[in-house]
């Protein structure tokens, strides 16, 4: 008799490891600066900031949510500084067990509006997901990944309603294990593909690479990106990661005490180390500060 399969990811997290590794702590784009607050009734407040270091430009929002575990109840409440009202409304394992239905609004300063409707089904080795856009075509987008002994295929397609026809579709393959990952996709209507690997080396050490090839790029060819974290203790950690084109990002995380983090990032480009272009040095720097209760 076989063991139970688990809940494989869904399409959006298929590669996430990788992703993750190469994309996320490099805060280098400006300075950013983010409040988290949590009240005993479980309403969460958020507000978040960041200043762009090119443009000067201050961007920020306010989050509000409020969530009911009893009833699988979630309901999140944005403001920007664009003036984007964003309301979003998430019903989970009601319905029937795995089922997890969302509503999510955008109304924008020039009246224009955006309604996308989510449903997500998650079982033993299936996990399934389906949208809405009532305001764009509308389209319908559908995703689903199977899983079993560490397997994974997937695949994803986007049909207009009006036009009756497909506007978009991707595949993908991969296999997860406890220490690594490898996923392949095939996107952009089979045109761009993209390989993924992901290596857990120690409990103290990750590693990871991504290629991606696009099939109707005029040059270019391949882009490579190579990265690696490293904890220095249970309270920092340090990343770094180079791509072909010889750009070398860094980037230190840092808990001060419980509930407050900071982070800095510097990204270097080595082809271009003493040169400075009209609109700026091409080497990047910046900083997060996140505070929580």
């Amino acid at each position: 008799m076989s063991l139970p399969q688990p809940v494989p990811p869904s399409w959006k997290d298929l590669g996430k490891s990788s992703n993750d590794l190469l994309g996320k702590d490099y805060h280098f784009a400006g300075t950013a600066l983010e409040v988290k607050t949590k009240t005993p009734s479980d309403v969460t407040f958020k507000v978040g900031g960041t200043r762009d270091s090119k443009s000067s430009v201050i961007t920020g929002d306010i989050e509000t949510k409020f969530s009911n575990r009893k009833h699988g109840l979630t309901f999140t409440q944005a403001w920007t500084t664009a003036n984007v009202l964003r309301t979003q409304v998430e019903l989970e394992n009601q319905i029937a067990k795995g089922l997890k239905l969302e509503l999510t609004t955008l109304l924008f300063p020039d009246k224009n509006k955006s309604a996308l409707l989510n449903a997500a089904y998650k079982q033993s080795g299936v996990h399934a997901r389906g949208a809405l856009d009532f305001f764009k075509g509308p389209t319908f987008t559908t995703d689903a990944v199977i899983g079993r002994d560490g397997f994974l295929v997937g695949g994803e397609a986007a049909y207009n309603v009006t036009e009756g026809k497909i506007t978009r579709f991707a595949a993908a393959i991969g296999y997860n294990a406890p220490e690594y990952a490898v996923t392949i996709h095939g996107l952009n209507n089979l045109n761009t593909f993209s390989a993924s690997y992901y290596h857990r080396v120690s409990s103290d050490v990750e590693a990871g690479a991504k290629a991606i090839y696009d099939s109707k790029a005029t040059q270019g060819g391949v882009a490579i990106e190579v990265g690696t974290k490293a904890y220095l203790d249970a309270a920092a950690f340090v990343k770094a990661k180079i791509n072909n084109s010889g750009v070398i990002a860094l980037g230190y995380t840092q808990t001060l005490r419980p509930g407050v983090k900071a982070s800095f990032g510097l990204a270097l480009d080595t082809q271009k180390l003493n040169e400075v272009s009209a609109a700026g040095p091409s080497h990047k720097v910046g900083a997060s500060f996140v505070f929580e209760s």
